[in-house]
């Protein structure tokens, strides 16, 4: 079946609602306009509204017909701290914050579903509606979880969406198993000695030192973990000194590390420590290393991904349901969410048009073209579950 023609109708209402988010963006944990918006339409709907979790989080309740159970279907609301760059009419209105990963679409996109599925109420059991703030680096999943996000609105199985340019307009992409990165930060500080730099011998040096490090970083992945196994270490910042002739007494490195297993992710912190403190012994310096275990990985539950497929095969077809897509490198605090509750995180194409760009890019546009297939799956996703209870 294609897109869902109830909902194709008011498409252009969905726009409305995702332009004007994308005119007034908000950073995480400040999406208080955001949310005015979503729970006036969920209550305009005729949806029971929550708000509070996580600060600034809403959860529309939606009640079909008989049946114990319940799903969850979440969007990210929040922008990021990026001065825009687009010209057309509702590019940001607020100098250095953007929606430049399209979470205006996700949102528009969740009510455009939490709107038909309440004008037709073809479902059984409970859909929790989850507007969730603050997914870029600040983990507003964890704190709807830790605040009690299931144990107030108890689920079965909890469903995230993300558009991906590259993909064309009505294709989808999902597999069980790994679908983003672990997310972890780390930051190096070496220790020496300053000195004049015409004279490096009356000091020690952590720069060189520093940039030992950088390299030797690398082998962690090339040589010490098994290649089979992928990750990444990037090491993003390299801060020291003040002046063309002195060497500094300090420098500061930091960077991501990624991976997909915890096995890799214990791996990557015990290599950090250990071979930073071993240059830094070789170099006659001392290191402090402060490395923070961000986002889990992201890791589908295979009988939930299964019905996430089905669905979207019912409303793009099978040919348009890609199975094969590798996972990415990036993160999503939506892994949270699968720690607490099976589920399953799906791709939807964004990239209809030439031109287009990635993510996180100060010319991104959430092509609205894509907003009725979005709204179409998460409906055709409730519509043919059926909840279970856990009992």
């Amino acid at each position: 079946m294609p897109m869902i023609n109830r909902i194709a109708e008011f498409q252009d209402e969905m726009a409305g609602w995702r332009q004007d988010i994308h005119a007034h963006p908000e950073l995480g944990f400040e999406e208080n306009r955001t949310a005015d918006i979503v729970a006036r339409e969920l209550e305009s709907f005729g949806l029971e509204v929550h708000r509070g979790l996580a600060k600034t989080g809403v959860v529309g309740v939606l009640k079909g017909s008989a049946g114990d159970g319940a799903i969850g279907l979440r969007a990210d609301m929040d922008a990021l701290p990026i001065l825009e760059k687009n010209d057309f009419d509702h590019r940001s209105r607020h100098d250095g914050v953007m929606h430049a990963c399209g979470h205006d679409g996700h949102t528009a996109m969740l009510l455009g579903a939490a709107k038909y599925l309440a004008e037709t109420g073809n479902f059984s059991g409970t859909v929790y509606f989850i507007f969730q703030p603050a997914e870029e680096g600040l983990g507003g999943a964890r704190d709807m979880v830790d605040e009690g996000l299931f144990e107030q609105f108890p689920v079965n199985g909890v469903y995230g969406l993300h558009n991906w340019p590259g993909m064309e307009i009505g294709e989808f992409a999902v597999r069980p198993g790994p679908m983003m990165a672990a997310c972890d930060a780390f930051e190096i500080s070496v220790i020496g000695e300053g000195a004049h730099g015409a004279m490096p011998h009356l000091g020690i040096d952590p720069v060189v030192c520093g940039a030992e490090i950088v390299g030797a970083l690398q082998t962690i992945t090339s040589r010490i973990k098994d290649p089979l196994e992928s990750s990444v270490i990037s090491v993003t910042k390299f801060h020291g000194g003040d002046a063309f002739n002195v060497i500094p007494e300090r420098v500061e490195l930091g960077g991501t590390a990624r991976s997909f297993t915890k096995a890799v992710r214990n791996e990557i912190e015990a290599g950090i420590q250990r071979i930073s403190e071993g240059v830094a012994a070789a170099h006659r310096c001392r290191v402090e290393i402060n490395y923070m275990r961000q986002f889990p990985a992201t890791v589908n539950h295979e009988a939930e991904t299964e019905m996430a497929a089905a669905a979207a095969s019912r409303v793009a077809g099978e040919a348009k349901v890609r199975r094969d897509m590798p996972p990415c490198m990036g993160s999503e605090d939506f892994s949270y969410m699968l720690e607490a509750r099976p589920g399953s995180y799906i791709w939807m194409g964004n990239a209809g048009s030439e031109g287009g760009c990635f993510l996180h890019n100060p010319n991104y546009d959430f092509n609205d073209e894509a907003l009725g297939w979005g709204a179409s799956y998460w409906a055709t996703l409730v519509e043919s579950l059926q909840p279970k209870s856990d009992e």
